[in-house]
């Protein structure tokens, strides 16, 4: 190659000058993944499984496989795991509930096939502090739930996820399945470098991530989740775990993935040509967040520096990774004209061979991580090169057909819109149907009345609800929060056994032309009080803390936000919230 480059020497340079750049930033990212580190086992853990976590498994057409994944994830020892699928499959999925542990798992209904609806649905019937979305396939080990909570020691996360592994439908790994593996490992390099460098993560997948109850149970986000729409009229129902990366990262919240053998899920991936399909889906969700969190909420500049150069560089991956072939072609070309006309030296064949031999080996070496485990799939890079520039044609085939919301590779999954709308529907009728003064089971705030705002107590000020919002509203990142995490853990405990003792705390001082007292802050950690209620009755004059809008030393706590009581719909005191 040297040979050929004395022909024409300045031609070489800006692409000597790309791959010289691209793998250097390879090596910082082998070597920050190489440095990463997972966070340990807490001595005396704040979270414990069994009252903490509650799974949410959104399904349609869960097989076998669900039995092996469910058993797996009942020996990390969850208070519940709640299946959530449409009425039709009821029946056949109770069934299979029932084979696991009918004790500890249950199975809800939604009309409509739709993951973001189901998976909201969960949210609402979830009591714990802690929830985890599961797919029906992913199989944990059985340290994955103890790692995972170990993460929300820190009072700053509020999602974590995990590294992934390729679990083979058949006896044998497919092709298409050890592409998928190699894309995986490929991937738990990238998060795990990421989160060393800047603490940030491009998305916590869905096949297993963990999040505060608290940060999913506030309204906005609820209607935010299920009235998704891209450029205001495409409505989305897949890219959930997209939306809820980009929530954390607007809202301020921290994220954190372990990558360790402790939590590290399998995950079964289309054994033939429709594993494709799931790629062109995740690809257009990743060009609809990545230009969202670019170009229109912009949070990720300034939180995740690292992580928004990354989704630069895939924006431009596709062109750079396409000029490889266009100019071993050009010279090619140029390698049949004889030199005497101006052509180059060497034969076309050289250049094919030398170009090919490149591939292979940094490819290879990429692979490295994967084939030290599984060498004999070095036959499968030959594969894994053509899928590469193959890729690069679908990331642009996808750019342009980005209205294309489709789930691609389930049947039974409709319109997204008519599902939304149905279910809109239906809970205003159950609003309608709520005449006994007291909120919903379901319902984030009380609801307010013809004659008013309206309490369960006398003497009692509640800030009305939003006004209804319309279903083909698009999402908009609401401002960023400015969490103040100068409470100290003394501070906390203070306002927790204030609550649980019943001493009076007045109620919010904010602005009173706020719409509802939305919170958008952060959980501070449980102390010893956390086990202990009061629920006010009737004859209180205060609520228990429910959130906290500052501290102030001679004043004590303002702006509490009551939180709910499943059984008699009131004011519990679980949590106390710092904004």
């Amino acid at each position: 190659m040297l040979y050929l480059t004395s022909d024409d020497f300045p031609i070489f340079v800006p692409f000597g000058v790309i791959g010289f750049y691209r793998y250097l930033w390879y090596l910082i990212r082998l070597a920050a993944a190489t440095t990463y580190r997972p966070v340990p086992l807490p001595e005396n853990p704040t979270y414990i499984a069994s009252e903490d976590v509650t799974i949410i498994v959104p399904t349609i057409d869960a097989g076998d496989e669900f039995k092996i994944a469910a058993r797996s994830w009942l020996l990390g020892k969850p208070k519940e795991i709640l299946i959530i699928t449409e009425e039709k499959m009821l029946l056949p999925l109770q069934a299979l509930a029932n084979e696991v542990d009918p004790q500890k798992i249950r199975v809800l209904t939604v009309p409509f096939a739709n993951k973001r609806l189901q998976m909201s649905h969960g949210i609402k019937n979830t009591t714990t502090d802690i929830i985890v979305f599961a797919d029906d396939d992913a199989i944990w080990p059985p340290t994955l739930l103890s790692y995972v909570l170990a993460c929300f020691e820190d009072q700053k996360v509020g999602g974590v996820g995990t590294s992934q592994r390729v679990q083979a439908v058949g006896q044998k790994m497919t092709v298409w399945e050890v592409l998928a593996a190699f894309r995986l490992t490929i991937r738990n390099i990238e998060i795990a470098s990421s989160t060393h460098i800047d603490g940030g993560i491009p998305c916590l997948s869905g096949r297993t991530a963990a999040y505060r109850t608290v940060i999913l149970k506030d309204p906005d986000f609820l209607h935010g989740f299920t009235h998704d729409y891209w450029l205001g009229k495409y409505q989305l129902n897949s890219g959930d775990d997209k939306f809820l990366t980009r929530w954390m990262v607007s809202h301020g919240w921290e994220t954190y993935v372990q990558c360790c053998k402790e939590a590290e899920l399998l995950s079964t991936m289309k054994p033939n040509w429709r594993f494709l399909k799931q790629v062109l889906r995740w690809t257009r969700n990743t060009w609809r967040s990545d230009l969202r969190s670019l170009f229109m909420e912009r949070y990720i500049w300034t939180s995740h520096p690292y992580v928004a150069y990354t989704m630069v560089d895939k924006l431009f991956n596709p062109l750079t990774l396409l000029v490889g072939p266009c100019l071993v072609s050009y010279l090619m070309y140029k390698s049949t004209i004889p030199v005497e006309s101006g052509g180059y030296h060497l034969p076309w064949w050289n250049i094919l061979l030398s170009y090919f031999v490149w591939l292979s080996a940094t490819r290879t070496l990429k692979l490295l991580p994967h084939l030290w485990h599984q060498p004999e799939h070095i036959v499968y890079v030959p594969a894994f090169i053509l899928f590469g520039y193959y890729f690069a044609i679908m990331k642009l085939y996808a750019l342009f057909t980005l209205h294309e919301t489709g789930w691609g590779t389930r049947a039974g999954i409709g319109d997204a819109s008519a599902a939304t709308a149905a279910a809109d529907k239906l809970e205003a009728d159950k609003k309608t149907a709520n005449t006994s003064g007291l909120p919903s089971h379901h319902s984030p705030i009380y609801q307010s009345s013809s004659t008013g705002n309206q309490s369960p107590y006398p003497n009692q000020t509640y800030l009305a609800p939003p006004s209804p919002a319309s279903p083909t509203r698009p999402y908009r990142a609401p401002p960023r929060s400015k969490p103040n995490f100068n409470l100290s853990q003394e501070q906390n405990a203070l306002a927790l056994n204030a609550s649980y003792e019943g001493e009076e705390i007045p109620l919010s001082t904010r602005d009173p032309t706020a719409t509802t007292p939305t919170v958008t802050s952060r959980h501070v950690k449980k102390t010893s009080m956390s086990r202990r209620r009061h629920v006010p009755g009737p004859g209180d004059e205060h609520f228990v803390v429910g959130g906290i809008d500052e501290f102030d030393e001679e004043d004590g706590f303002h702006g509490h936000v009551p939180a709910r009581d499943e059984e008699r719909g009131y004011a519990q005191a679980d949590y106390v919230y710092a904004r």
